[in-house]
């Protein structure tokens, strides 16, 4: 799984899937530019970068300083986001309710947990479509959480960035771009799921079963690996990644409810 001359990009670099995945990447070759609103100091060969995914100009000098101080990027893993934490601490023992989610609140998830990862999609997609060589992974949520009442926003802008990731797998497909989609599995061991959840943080998903399928999906290996989405603690490690890969690989979002369209001619063309 050797990523020896590859550059990454991690965004959310300071939380708890942030800091599995740069330290993973980092162990396999990769140097890494860690992206987070928050500032955090350098260490080998991490370039620590202090930007907001929600603002599209911050988006695009990351890759640019990334290109200039890390010499090339090929690897975007979009894993920055909100949790409903910043709403309530409570809010997986009580939900959140409509009335108290204000329409800033609301329009700052999608900003950051939607438009975040295409801004940076967005903003690295020229140059990874020039060199022909590219991988997105995304980080979205377990379908529960998406449909769950009371987790919004949180749900819906993860399926939002579910149904992108699907359809820029099909956009990017014979570029040399692979995207596909790596989630938990359930509540994880970070700061998204606080204290007052009243879960044992033992039973939780720990964060570090985020970094086996990151990897191979980064990994030359993978270079036909697209579209795909993984539930990341189904994940079996004591089985070689391409075999584990086949065993854990499902379909991006939706696909079985996307073919019977009502469409002149039958089928849209792709």
């Amino acid at each position: 799984m050797s990523l020896h001359g590859k550059v990454a990009i991690v965004t959310g670099a300071a939380g708890g899937f942030g800091t599995v995945l740069v330290r993973a990447l980092r162990a396999e070759g990769a140097k890494v530019a860690a992206l987070d609103v928050k500032s955090h100091p350098p260490t080998d060969g991490v370039l620590p970068i202090t930007a907001d995914i929600a603002d599209y100009a911050a988006c695009k000098e990351a890759v640019e300083s990334t290109l200039k101080e890390l010499g090339g990027l090929h690897i975007l893993v979009n894993n920055g986001a909100l949790g409903l934490q910043v709403i309530r601490p409570d809010h997986m023992t009580r939900l959140i309710d409509i009335e108290e989610i204000s329409p800033e609140t609301w329009q700052r998830f999608m900003a950051v947990n939607l438009s975040g990862a295409w801004n940076m999609t967005r903003a690295a997609i020229g140059h990874l479509r020039r060199q022909r060589w590219g991988r997105i992974v995304n980080v979205t949520t377990s379908f529960f959480t998406m449909l769950r009442g009371g987790f919004q926003p949180y749900g819906p802008a993860k399926a939002g960035l579910e149904a992108m990731s699907a359809a820029h797998a099909e956009e990017f497909r014979a570029s040399g771009v692979t995207v596909n989609v790596v989630v938990p599995g359930g509540p994880a061991n970070t700061s998204m799921v606080p204290s007052e959840s009243g879960l044992d943080r033992a039973a939780l998903v720990q964060p570090e079963v985020m970094a086996p399928p990151v990897v191979f999906l980064c990994s030359e290996t993978a270079g036909a690996v697209t579209g795909n989405r993984y539930v990341a603690a189904h994940w079996p490690t004591d089985k070689p990644p391409a075999e584990a890969e086949a065993q854990c690989r499902a379909p991006i979002a939706w696909p079985q409810l996307a073919q019977d369209p009502v469409w002149p001619g039958g089928k849209p063309k792709a």
